[in-house]
């Protein structure tokens, strides 16, 4: 199993979060009766959003995977089996209070979502994490072999200081 790529650990449990305001909150169970939550909440649910993908399976999906982290605050997880894209993005009507700004005419997705089930308390475990395109290339040449043609990574860097 892997689990170490280019400064970032992945392994069983490793973790991301991208809303550090949750961090102090209270925990849940110390919420008074009849509290809205969401006033105790960082907005975690509003600051990201994760779209399942197909699992790769050979050197062009992971190819898709590296584009996708080319890109600003995205990342790929794996949880459960399942592949998904996540995109930190905090939702432009979330206002400074964390409270929904279009609350009444929100999206029917954010109407679905409660609070009883939140991720208030989650700590942001996952199976897998991958932030860069080199983790991609990385774990894909781990689980494929080598690419045709050889590998999209550059050279090592020289070391400095030079071997005796």
């Amino acid at each position: 199993m892997l689990t170490k790529f280019r400064g970032a650990t992945l392994m069983p449990e490793a973790t991301l979060s991208s809303c550090s305001a949750y961090c102090a909150a209270p925990r849940r169970e110390d919420i008074p009766p009849g509290e809205v939550l969401c006033k105790y909440c960082g907005a975690k649910c509003c600051c990201y959003f994760a779209l399942p993908i197909d699992k790769p399976k050979d050197w062009q999906d992971f190819d898709y995977v590296r584009w996708y982290l080319l890109h600003e605050r995205a990342a790929v997880f794996t949880e459960e089996g399942c592949w998904y894209l996540l995109v930190q993005n905090r939702c432009k009507h979330l206002g400074d209070d964390n409270l929904c700004g279009i609350y009444e005419t929100r999206p029917q997705i954010c109407r679905d979502y409660t609070t009883e089930n939140c991720e208030y308390s989650d700590d942001w475990v996952y199976d897998h994490l991958l932030e860069t395109p080199e983790q991609v290339e990385e774990y894909a040449e781990a689980l494929l072999g080598p690419r045709e043609g050889g590998s999209r990574r550059g050279p090592r860097p020289q070391s400095p200081i030079p071997n005796p």
